[in-house]
């Protein structure tokens, strides 16, 4: 009788063993498993120029929003990507002179003078080419991209001879080996947001763009 109370009692100190241990890997499992759960994922990290080209779409976006009357991207056209240029003018850093200003066509005036201030043909030309990429990246297709327009090509050539010859500029594209290129190409003709923020605090943004659309900086060697 003893024999057989010992093989039970024994048998149920292995029962209960096996499952303290099933208990424990479960526990350890579970564990684990909310451990992989809590782990953040970080979020990839963009480039210069990527990040850029987001805030210039999302931007383009609020100003189509606040636009009188407001303006579906699908009916954009050349013609609004105009408006939407010539209305970044006025938060221009680019002095250009008239024609009847006597430093017309220098490029290093020695004094001050009243002519405009207006936004560099280079930050233009870099913010179109930004537009034109983030359009076809979100969803739209190259043959009604307003923002590649023969309208908006023969613009951005008139600002550019304009400002060349009233700032005594030259605009040539210098030859730079592929690899510089390649090396420099996400971090140049980058559009600093500055300035336009300030100007819509104080009331003088009579479209109501957003405030985080700053005001377009000169390029290199624009100033």
């Amino acid at each position: 009788m003893s024999t057989a109370v010992a093989a039970a009692a024994a048998a149920a100190t292995s029962s209960l063993s096996r499952c303290s241990s099933s208990t424990n890997s479960s526990s350890g499992n579970q564990s684990h498993h909310q451990s992989l759960i809590a782990a953040p994922v970080s979020p990839p990290v963009l480039s210069r120029y990527e990040s850029q080209k987001r805030r210039d779409w999302n931007t383009f976006g609020q100003y189509l929003k606040n636009h009188r009357p407001p303006l579906a991207l699908s009916r954009c056209s050349g013609a609004h990507v105009l408006e939407f240029l010539r209305y970044l003018d006025q938060f221009g850093k680019t002095k250009v002179h008239n024609d009847t200003c006597p430093f017309f066509g220098h490029p290093h005036p020695p004094a001050p003078c009243p002519c405009p201030l207006r936004q560099a043909w280079g930050s233009l030309d870099a913010l179109i080419g930004r537009l034109r990429a983030a359009f076809e990246e979100n969803g739209g297709q190259p043959d009604t991209n307003p923002f590649g327009t023969r309208a908006v090509r023969l613009y951005l050539k008139e600002v550019r001879d304009a400002q060349a010859k009233a700032r005594g500029i030259a605009y040539e594209k210098k030859k730079r080996r592929k690899s510089q290129v390649q090396q420099n190409g996400s971090s140049q003709e980058i559009i600093t947001m500055q300035g336009l923020e300030a100007r819509s605090s104080t009331g003088s943004n009579p479209i109501g763009i957003s405030s985080s659309y700053g005001c377009l900086g000169n390029n290199a060697g624009m100033s």
